[in-house]
């Protein structure tokens, strides 16, 4: 196995990227990518943090299921790795409230960041990934690429694409227990990995290695710019083709038909 990385050495991997200090950085990540550094998880958070310093706000999504009864201090997330999991539980981390789309940030703008927010979209303006960008925030994808990043979901949002799927959600109300459809504009996202090919050709993804991961930072405005501009000359450019056999973009597909 590969040496690990000191966290000095991370801060300065962060800084030479271009990581913005007192900035909004939202950080999607795959640890297994990234280590070994110094410290595990814990050791990269902190690089994050001290890149940013005290006057910057760190941002990662904490989702979950929306299968059970969400509660922000305690329940784990789903499928968004160790860094992000152990992110949330961390001393002087906020944690947002919504049921299945929540986020985590430490920092000056965290609480704003973490409001309440509408249950649908999950990633529309008025969320913690819409706010992150309203804040001129930058996005930060450590071994993984945009496939995995919500402000793309944010442009999808924000151009209001035809396509809309719904997941069955628990929420409470009332103190009681139920579940409500919440509507989003779901499918499988590897069609986001375009947005490599249109932020390099407009000068506007900076592309490096963090740790031992490659890495990838842009401005959140500009990643949203761009997918709307294509999405301007195709609603339905994210989704893949029809026959390919994608169930999830098939079923987006369906739901524009309903709508109709």
């Amino acid at each position: 196995m590969s040496r690990p990385v000191t966290r000095a050495a991370l801060v300065e991997q962060l800084r030479d990227l271009g990581v913005r200090p007192a900035g909004v950085l939202l950080v999607h990540t795959s640890f297994r990518a990234v280590r070994p550094v110094e410290g595990g998880p814990d050791g990269l958070i902190e690089a994050l943090e001290v890149a940013l310093g005290p006057r910057g706000t760190l941002v990662m999504p904490t989702m979950t299921d929306g299968a059970s009864v969400f509660d922000p201090a305690s329940t784990p997330t789903l499928d968004m790795g160790v860094v992000a999991e152990r992110f949330w539980r961390r001393p002087g981390v906020t944690r947002s409230t919504h049921p299945g789309g929540s986020f985590a940030a430490k920092g000056p703008e965290a609480a704003a960041i973490c409001a309440p927010q509408p249950l649908a979209p999950p990633h529309g303006p008025d969320s913690p990934v819409g706010r992150a960008h309203d804040r001129g925030a930058q996005v930060l994808l450590l071994g993984v690429g945009h496939e995995a990043s919500t402000t793309v979901h944010l442009a999808e949002a924000l151009f209001g694409v035809p396509y809309e799927v719904a997941h069955p959600t628990v929420v409470v109300e009332g103190g009681v227990a139920r579940t409500v459809p919440i509507a989003e504009p779901d499918h499988c996202c590897e069609g986001f990995a375009r947005l490599d090919g249109w932020l390099r050709a407009r000068g506007q993804q900076r592309e490096g290695r963090v740790g031992h991961a490659r890495a990838r930072l842009s401005e959140a405005r500009e990643v949203v710019r761009a997918a709307i501009d294509e999405l301007e000359r195709d609603p339905l450019v994210f989704l893949c083709a029809p026959g390919d056999g994608c169930a999830e973009c098939d079923r987006a597909r369906a739901s524009v038909a309903a709508r109709e």
